[in-house]
C-alpha cells in the first residue's frame, strides 16, 4: 500500500506539472552571443508573454549541419531560420517544410523574398534583410580617391574566413560583379541553373574579381585574405597608415565590425567601382528566412508573429538591421547610412536579386565557396573549377528557384 501511495503521489505531481506547463515551440537559428540576447529580449520574450507559449531556442553557427542531423534523426525543430532559400527549397522538395499559405501576409514581402516554388506555395519569408551591392570606405575619402584605390588589390579589405562556410565573401563578389556587368536577366538565369558556369558572362565576373584581388600575385596579400575572418577584414582601416580602405561587404558588417565605427564608415553602390558595370539600380540582397517544419498551433502562432510588423520592427531595431515588410517602414531617425540602406531595400523602383549562391542547391553553393578560395591562390585553375561547377549544375534531382529577382528587365 505504501508503494502504491508513493506512485500515486508521483503521478499527481507529474500531472500537475503537465497541466501547468505552457505549450512549447522549438526554434533553430544561427544567432548566438549578443545576437541571441537581442532576439530573446526583442522578439521571443514579448511573444511568450503575449501568447503564453514557451520558445525552446537553439542557436548555432553550424545550423545547416544541425538541421540536417535533426532531420535525418527524425527530430527537426518546429521552426527554423536559414540564410539559404536554395537549402530551404531542397527541404521543401523532400516534403520537410509546410506551406505558409494563409499564415503570412505574402503581399507585404517582395517576390525575391517570399518566393513561390513550382507547386505555387510559399515556404519562407524574411525576418531580417541586408543589402550586398555596396562598398564601405572611411568618411572623408573622396570619389576620386576611391576610384584610385579600386585598382590596388592591397586597398581592398578582404577576409575569406567563416568557419565551415569560408569562401562566401568571394562568392558575394563574383555574384555582384555578374549582376552589375550583365544585369538581372543574366543573373537570374545563372542563379536558376539555366546559364553555364563556362559562359562568357560568368567567366568575365571571375576574372574581373581576380584582377581586383590581385589573384595569384602577392603571397603576403593572399595569406592575409585567406587567414582573416570576414568580421576582422576591415581592422587595417584603423591603422596608421591605413592597411586597406575599401570593403565590399553586406550592410550587416556595419554593426559587426568595430573598425567602421571608429572611422565613421560610409558606403557607395558597388556599381560605381565594378569595372564594366552597366546595370541600372540593381542590388544583390540577402536575408534570414523563416520556415515551418511542424504545423502545430503554437508553431503557426510563432510564424504569424514573426511575419507581423511588430516583430519585424522590433528585431530590426534591436539589431540595427532591416526589414523588407512594407508595413514596417523605416524611421528617419538614426544614422544617415542606415536610413538610406533601409530605403533602398524597400524601393519599388530598384531591382533586388537574392544572393545567388544562397539560392543555389547546397552542393553547388558549397563548391562555389571552395572554388573562390582555390581561385585566389591558383587563378590558372579557373577552367577546371568552372567545369566542375557546371557538371554539378547539370546533375539530376536538384531543386532550383524559379526566380531570385523581383523584376527582370
Amino acid at each position: 500500500m505504501a508503494s502504491c501511495l508513493v506512485l500515486l503521489a508521483a503521478a499527481v505531481v507529474l500531472g500537475v506539472r503537465a497541466v501547468g506547463r505552457e505549450p512549447t515551440v522549438t526554434l533553430l537559428a544561427n544567432w548566438t552571443g549578443s545576437d541571441e540576447r537581442n532576439l530573446r529580449q526583442a522578439v521571443i520574450e514579448p511573444f511568450e508573454r503575449k501568447y503564453h507559449v514557451h520558445v525552446d531556442y537553439q542557436g548555432s553557427s553550424a545550423e545547416s549541419q544541425v538541421l540536417g542531423a535533426d532531420v535525418e534523426a527524425g527530430t527537426p525543430p518546429d521552426v527554423v531560420v536559414l540564410t539559404g532559400p536554395g537549402e530551404l527549397a531542397d527541404y521543401a522538395g523532400q516534403k520537410q517544410l509546410r506551406p505558409l499559405d494563409g499564415l503570412i501576409p505574402r503581399e507585404d514581402f517582395g517576390a525575391s523574398w517570399a518566393t513561390p516554388l513550382a507547386d505555387g506555395h510559399v515556404y519562407w519569408f524574411p525576418l531580417k534583410a541586408d543589402l550586398k551591392s555596396i562598398v564601405w570606405y572611411p568618411a572623408g575619402m573622396s570619389e576620386a580617391e576611391r576610384r584610385g584605390a579600386r585598382d590596388d588589390p592591397a586597398q581592398w579589405c578582404v577576409g575569406m574566413g567563416s568557419g565551415a562556410t569560408s569562401g562566401w565573401p568571394g562568392t558575394d563578389w563574383i555574384e555582384d560583379i555578374l549582376l552589375q556587368q550583365h544585369g538581372p536577366r543574366v543573373y537570374q538565369s545563372w542563379a536558376g541553373g539555366r546559364l553555364s558556369w563556362r559562359s562568357p558572362q560568368v567567366r568575365r565576373a571571375w576574372t574581373t574579381w581576380g584582377r581586383l584581388m590581385g589573384a595569384g600575385k602577392s603571397p603576403s596579400l593572399l595569406r592575409r585574405t585567406l587567414q582573416t575572418g570576414y568580421a576582422e577584414a576591415s581592422a587595417p582601416v584603423t591603422a596608421t597608415p591605413r592597411g586597406c580602405t575599401l570593403e565590399h561587404q553586406a550592410s550587416f558588417i556595419r554593426t559587426q565590425s568595430t573598425a567602421w565605427n571608429q572611422v565613421d564608415g560610409r558606403y557607395a553602390p558597388s556599381s560605381g567601382l565594378i569595372p564594366g558595370s552597366t546595370a541600372d539600380d540593381s542590388w544583390e540582397v540577402s536575408g534570414d528566412l523563416v520556415a515551418l517544419l511542424h504545423a502545430t498551433p503554437q508553431a503557426e502562432q510563432l510564424i504569424r508573429y514573426l511575419s507581423s510588423p511588430t516583430a519585424q520592427r522590433a528585431w530590426a531595431t534591436a539589431e540595427s538591421a532591416f526589414s523588407v515588410d512594407t508595413r514596417a517602414q523605416p524611421t528617419s531617425t538614426g544614422p544617415t547610412w542606415h536610413h538610406t540602406l533601409a530605403t533602398t531595400l524597400l524601393s519599388p523602383s530598384a531591382t533586388h536579386c537574392f544572393d545567388a549562391s544562397d539560392a543555389m542547391p547546397p552542393t553547388i553553393r558549397d563548391a562555389f565557396a571552395e572554388s573562390a578560395i582555390d581561385y585566389l591562390a591558383h587563378p590558372g585553375h579557373l577552367d577546371s573549377l568552372l567545369t566542375t561547377l557546371d557538371t554539378l549544375r547539370q546533375a539530376p534531382g536538384q531543386t532550383w528557384l524559379p526566380s531570385v529577382c523581383d523584376r527582370v528587365s
